[in-house]
């Protein structure tokens, strides 16, 4: 940054990307012509323009007092989205600019004032040539006046740069220059391995170094005085602070960090023990307390070239860091969102203390506000300060200081992988005031697991936008999500097993072959057009989705779901509910898939102890029993009792040679109704037990550390394959092909294929791009299109849908909206299982979740 207070020489003036800038001077010093120079329009506040806004006038003097009111609550809005505010109005008294600098202060941003210190006489001048301004000389006299009455307290008023322009040459040549916050280094993408408090540890952070790959050697006459570290490549050390203090060795851990950052292959960020020291250091007055007084006596047996090293290293510490890209933020205590980036006594304060109460506990340690139980940031925030038995995700959030210093584990985050490295105490150096360590006969749940038992409303409901990988930003309307909520509230299962729920799937387009509604060549044509040269065709159950969440015990429940005393594992329909009403047969399900799993070794193959998998549920009657019976058997009984009289009633008449057509028109109806009820029936048999159904699985779709989406069809169907192998009586391999779409004869062979299933009497087949997500023309391709055979459709359609005249009607039914849902419910699919892989909080996964519900209330044709 510059100085605090630029001269004309310097014909540059740097302000901080983060900042209010406040432009004063008198009428006529062209503040506004030397805004619209060097800002943009947006970030230019003006007290004329809102004078206009709130009187249509802007030389009203008498709506003064309501202009600024607005000028103060849109720079207040800017500010709180950390945008570059300029304020322009004359602002040459203090009382004006005093609420700006409040203004500032509670947005945690810098307040900069530029002076425009011009001549009297060529402020006058300008004022004379603009016609809409008529102000007296004695005006702009009092202006200049009680502007440089001030101006040398504009610092103490809380300006923390001021720029001096003293000359209308000066205004014209300067050129302003933007620069970032100490604390901003969203350039700096990782990846990183964040340490923990190491508290004069050296030993361990030795070893916990050498364990993550760092290579380290000792240089300098007495073998120690220097470090050469050389990190893995591309890697760089992230220290959270408090590097001294209450350990064996204070001098020997501030050399090693100091080396690193030197070196560039380390960053640093001060903690309240380092700040303590300095202070110490100093000479200033301290309390020699929490292992003060043994880091002095160490440091006192070094040079005194050497602790005037650590005074300027620690000095030059900035409070926090948000890096890569703004998606991560290290700060020594932590940071709340609306703190992070900002610079502020406030800030630091924060970072280097935490949020305390300014009481004590039982401990005479100070009381801390839990701010990450709150946390809603989008940023991964990684923080140390009080120590805690085990590093663990609480909403984003992490607290690496595993108390190595009393006993505990030096512990590393590497950073993007989000694994945890750790190196065990060789001893205990110091007693901690409040123990920390676990309690062996606690429950285990951990602290995000205890936060996720209770779900906040405001997560979930009202116009919400969710983000997501595949497509981007994606709206949730309101009413919308107040039918999901609807839903999951009354009927959901336990909210902690609910990952993922699947996308809807749409028809192909249209057929225009006589007599069918949907064949196979449209769709093809669908993904040969989106650039798809090769798809996976699967024969399409009889059945109900059913999404399968499967741990291989109980403690993996506990563990990975925060699931206690409800199994192993559940079945949930496309909505959310339990599929199954009697437990007893949820878990003998659930027990001989984990059995298959087993048997398959898909368990070790994959590195897991968990897994979602997608599958239909067999039959079709197990889960809509009251649909069948009060709609299709309902349909088919009053249609068979219909037409049985009315062609009764014909008969006689056909007899007599009349009403032929007429009675050959209800025969057509009465063999409708017969195709309908045999159509229904088909999905449907008796149930007694599970040794009547079917489970057929078609994708499995995550696991630990992993969501599949990165193998094609041909993985997932010959993974699950291989475990259908191992327990045939129930669960079913589901029959598929590959296509190759540049080959005729691959494509009339799979069409072949479709008319044999649906002639046997099945509803036909699902088409899918090789790839699990494939790209077309205009970006994502729909993930699967269903191929319905004619007499599954005429359940749907109804019985005599096939009617030439109710086929040229239901060929004009629109797909748009339906495709539009299925790729906006994927990407929502997806982005719910790729936040629980990553370990996010559940609000987090269920934002997705919801979004899907939400989705499935938006009006579409039931029956696409």
């Amino acid at each position: 940054m510059s100085s605090p207070e630029t001269e004309a020489a310097a014909r540059e003036l740097t302000l901080p990307e983060m900042s209010l800038v406040v432009l004063v001077g008198p009428s006529g010093a062209g503040k506004s012509s030397f805004a619209a120079r060097h800002f943009r329009s947006t970030e230019i506040i003006s007290s004329d323009f809102c004078r206009g806004l709130v009187s249509d006038d802007e030389n009203s003097q008498e709506a003064t007092g309501d202009a600024f009111d607005l000028v103060h609550y849109m720079a207040g809005l800017r500010l709180r989205r950390g945008n570059l505010t300029v304020i322009d109005a004359t602002n040459v008294e203090p009382s004006a600019r005093k609420p700006l600098v409040a203004l500032a202060r509670e947005h945690d941003v810098m307040p900069v004032a530029i002076v425009f210190d011009i001549p009297e006489k060529v402020c006058r001048e300008r004022n004379l040539n603009r016609p809409d301004r008529d102000l007296g000389a004695h005006v702009i006299r009092r202006q200049q006046r009680q502007m440089r009455r001030s101006i040398r307290g504009l610092q103490r008023e809380g300006f923390r740069y001021v720029h001096r322009l003293r000359s209308p040459e000066e205004v014209e040549s300067v050129a302003v220059l933007r620069q970032p916050l100490w604390n901003d280094r969203r350039g700096e993408t990782g990846p990183f391995d964040i340490i923990g408090d190491v508290h004069g540890c050296l030993d361990e952070l030795l070893e916990l170094l050498r364990e993550m790959g760092y290579q380290i050697r000792t240089l300098g006459s007495d073998g120690g005085t220097e470090y050469d570290v050389r990190p893995p490549e591309g890697r760089k050390a992230l220290f959270v602070g408090d590097l001294v203090d209450r350990g064996p060795n204070t001098p020997g851990v501030l050399r090693l960090v100091m080396d690193m950052v030197e070196a560039d292959r380390a960053i640093c960020i001060p903690g309240n023990h380092d700040v303590k020291l300095l202070r110490a250091l100093r000479g200033r007055k301290v309390t020699l307390a929490h292992g003060l007084a043994e880091s002095l006596e160490q440091l006192a047996e070094q040079p005194e070239e050497f602790r005037g090293r650590v005074v300027e290293f620690i000095d030059g510490l900035v409070s926090h860091y948000v890096l890569d890209d703004g998606k991560l933020v290290v700060a020594h205590a932590g940071m709340k969102e609306r703190f992070q980036g900002r610079a502020s006594g406030r800030v630091r304060s924060f970072a280097l203390y935490g949020d305390t109460t300014g009481e004590t506990d039982e401990f005479g340690l100070p009381v801390r506000q839990d701010w990450a139980r709150e946390y809603r940031g989008r940023a991964t925030v990684v923080y140390g300060h009080t120590p805690v038995p085990e590093a663990l995700w609480l909403n984003q959030t992490m607290n690496v200081d595993t108390g190595c210093v009393f006993g505990g584990m030096l512990t590393a985050l590497r950073y993007p992988e989000r694994e945890i490295v750790s190196v065990q105490a060789r001893q205990v150096y110091a007693q901690p005031a409040r123990p920390f360590l676990a309690d062996e006969t606690a429950d285990r749940l951990t602290a995000q697991h205890r936060e996720d038992e209770v779900l906040e409303i405001e997560d979930v409901v009202g116009r919400r936008i969710v983000q997501t990988r595949l497509r981007g930003n994606l709206t949730i309307r309101e009413e919308n999500a107040a039918a999901a909520l609807e839903v999951m509230s009354r009927f959901a299962a336990n909210p902690k097993w609910l990952i993922y729920l699947p996308p809807t799937m749409s028809p192909g387009k249209t057929s225009q072959l006589e007599g069918l509604l949907e064949h196979p060549t449209e769709t093809f044509a669908y993904y040969r057009q989106e650039g798809i040269p090769r798809v996976v065709c699967e024969e399409k159950h009889m059945g109900s989705r059913a999404v399968v969440v499967l741990c291989r015990d109980e403690d993996v429940a506990r563990r990975r779901f925060g699931v206690v005393d409800d199994g192993f594992g559940v079945i949930y329909t496309r909505t959310g509910r339990r599929f199954f009403d009697d437990r007893d047969v949820e878990v003998e399900v659930l027990s001989r898939m984990c059995d298959a799993c087993d048997a398959a070794g898909v368990w070790n193959d994959l590195n897991t102890d968990w897994m979602c998998l997608d599958a239909e549920l067999m039959p079709w009657s197990v889960k809509a029993r009251e649909l069948l019976r009060d709609q299709y058997a309902a349909v088919g009984a009053a249609g068979r009792t219909a037409m049985s009289v009315a062609l009764d009633s014909l008969s006689g008449a056909a007899a007599r040679g009349q009403a032929k057509d007429l009675y050959a028109e209800f025969e057509r109806r009465r063999d409708s109704i017969g195709a309908y009820t045999s159509a229904y029936r088909r999905y449907c048999w008796n149930v007694t037990g599970v040794s009547d159904m079917k489970l057929a699985p078609f994708h499995l779709l995550a696991s630990e550390g992993a969501v599949h989406v990165n193998r094609d069809h041909a993985w997932h169907m010959e993974t699950l394959a291989q475990v259908c192998a191992a327990d045939e009586e129930l669960l079913l391999a589901t029959p598929w092909r590959m296509v190759d779409l540049t080959e005729p004869e691959s494509e009339a062979e799979a069409t072949r294929w479709w008319t044999e299933l649906t002639k046997a009497g099945g509803e036909g087949m699902v088409v899918k791009p090789l790839d699990f997500l494939a790209r077309g023309r205009k970006g994502l391709a729909q993930p699967a299109v269903k191929v319905r055979g004619p007499e599954y459709l005429r359940i749907i359609y109804g019985p005599s849908y096939d009617e030439p005249e109710n086929l040229e009607r239901l060929r004009n039914r629109g797909l748009g909206h339906k495709r539009s849902m299925a790729l906006r419910e994927l990407a929502l699919g997806i982005e719910g299982l790729e936040r629980f892989v990553r370990g996010e909080p559940l609000r987090r996964v269920h934002e997705c979740v919801f979004g899907v519900l939400a989705l499935e209330s938006e009006p579409v044709d039931p029956r696409l």
